[in-house]
């Protein structure tokens, strides 16, 4: 082992102690909102400074948050809009992917500009509305899934992932007469699952945290995902908030911790399937940063 200098290990001293407080700082709005939807009502509303533990162990906003029986249709429907939209996505994504990454595509460099200029230039929210009016999904679950059916951003990083596979493996796989499809199913596929690892992951948050179009194409309640029950929740507690007098302190309070409550319930299921893909995430997002 090479030994350190003193400069070296006061170096290191301080990257340890800076990254520290620098992961305190980012933790701790996480565990205030905890440690605030577990509270007493009363109690949190008397606490002032930093909330290091909850203040007066409660479960009565989570009664309240869970008890709305709009909450397990909007988980259903949310799983179903992650879990379709998802592989909706991951499959334009790969298979678009596959092709412009292809050196022999005739005319790549036109398709690949086209595909860039969309990250800049939209048609705005009313031709897309009109768009999805005409086509008839208005009201209908396809309407959440089909118009965000490819990220250009994800679109480029899959691109990327799979440049970086050497070209000698195609050609090895054509020698022994595959076709394209199994090209692209069983050797650059397999190849790139970090970056499709990733790219799952950028999707999957970006459908669970959804509301803004379900508000706008979705009429019917029993369609709506999670995220906008959460929001009218929180919306009609603010109405209450503003209504109230100073004699219902306890319904305030309750209505501040059930707020709490409501962003915990809304983002638990993405905590917990991010470390199932943290192995992969810093490989495929480093795939995509090199290659371009």
């Amino acid at each position: 082992m090479i030994k350190k200098s003193l400069g070296e290990r006061i170096f290191d001293i301080f990257n340890i102690i800076l990254l520290a407080v620098v992961a305190l700082i980012s933790l701790y709005p996480v565990l205030y909102v905890l440690f605030s939807s577990l509270s007493n009502p009363i109690e949190y509303m008397k606490h002032s400074g930093m909330l290091l533990k909850p203040a007066g162990f409660s479960l009565t906003a989570y009664e309240k948050v869970l008890s709305k029986p709009e909450i397990g249709m909007g988980y259903l429907n949310t799983l179903f809009y992650v879990v379709v939209g998802t592989c909706v996505n991951m499959a334009f994504t790969i298979s678009f992917g596959y092709v412009l990454s292809r050196k022999n595509l005739l005319l790549n460099g036109i398709l690949m500009t086209m595909v860039v200029i969309t990250m800049y230039f939209g048609g705005g929210l009313i031709p897309t509305y009109l768009v999805v009016r005409n086509l008839g999904l208005v009201n209908t679950r396809w309407a959440i899934i089909l118009p965000s059916a490819i990220s250009t951003y994800n679109l480029i990083i899959m691109r990327a992932g799979f440049l970086g596979i050497p070209d000698s493996l195609e050609e090895a796989a054509n020698i022994d007469g595959a076709s394209p499809f199994q090209i692209m199913t069983k050797i650059i596929m397999p190849l790139a699952k970090p970056t499709i690892a990733v790219l799952v992951l950028y999707y999957a948050v970006t459908r669970w945290n959804s509301w803004f179009s379900e508000a706008i194409y979705l009429r019917d309640v029993n369609k709506y995902p999670l995220q906008l029950f959460l929001r009218d929740i929180l919306i009609t507690n603010n109405q209450q908030d503003m209504m109230m007098s100073t004699n219902s302190a306890d319904q305030l309070a309750l209505g501040e911790i059930i707020k709490y409550a409501t962003i915990v319930v809304s983002t638990l299921p993405i905590l917990i399937l991010y470390p199932f893909l943290q192995k992969h995430f810093t490989k495929g997002v480093m795939v995509g940063a090199v290659k371009g």
